[in-house]
């Protein structure tokens, strides 16, 4: 695997109910500057993806914001980042991400989030990309989804021909170290916990 330069973070524009989300994406923007990690995020200035870049560009990091036009107002863009770019498409603007992207990390988020997670892990699944993937699980926001990858895999639906493979972060300390840690990526799907 290549060194890691940039990082896609999938997360949410709302704050959510647990002040663990916005303090865990400011952890994990801080962590990613410090570590030389371009983020490429959407773009908006609200929510847990406002927490993320503020703090990763308050580190001096490098933060490239990806939003489709329509959503420019209704997610109000963070005019600060290092690049923005506005799409035509939400079909672009996640193509783009893909391809700025070395890794992929999804933080807390609503169905956008999941959306743009469970097609990176399609994706994976189907040979399309080997670039590794990390839930950051403050509070446990992705157990319900990790329980569902499991049942999936005990039904025979995920196997060692079509695995589907991640990292899970149960604290934003442990993110990048797990980012960039050199694990196997085709492990019929087993998921590795910090």
């Amino acid at each position: 695997m290549t060194a890691i330069t940039s990082a896609c973070v999938y997360c949410g524009t709302q704050t959510g109910r647990d002040p663990i989300y916005t303090r865990g994406a400011a952890i994990v923007g801080r962590a990613l500057a410090e570590a030389g990690v371009a983020v490429v995020y959407g773009g908006a200035s609200i929510g847990v993806m406002g927490a993320l870049a503020r703090a990763a560009l308050d580190a001096g990091g490098h933060v490239t914001g990806i939003i489709p036009e329509f959503l420019t107002e209704r997610e109000a863009v963070l005019g600060d980042v290092s690049n923005l770019i506005v799409t035509s498409s939400m079909h672009e603007r996640k193509q783009r991400m893909f391809d700025m992207a070395d890794c992929f990390i999804a933080l807390p988020g609503g169905i956008g989030t999941l959306e743009e997670l469970v097609e990176m892990l399609t994706w994976f699944q189907l040979g399309q990309h080997a670039k590794p993937i990390v839930l950051g699980n403050f509070a446990n926001f992705w157990g319900p989804l990790i329980e569902l990858i499991e049942h999936m895999r005990a039904q025979g639906f995920i196997t060692a021909n079509a695995p589907v493979h991640f990292q899970v972060a149960a604290r934003a300390e442990d993110v990048v170290p797990l980012m960039t840690a050199k694990q196997p990526l085709c492990d019929a799907g087993k998921v590795s916990q910090s």
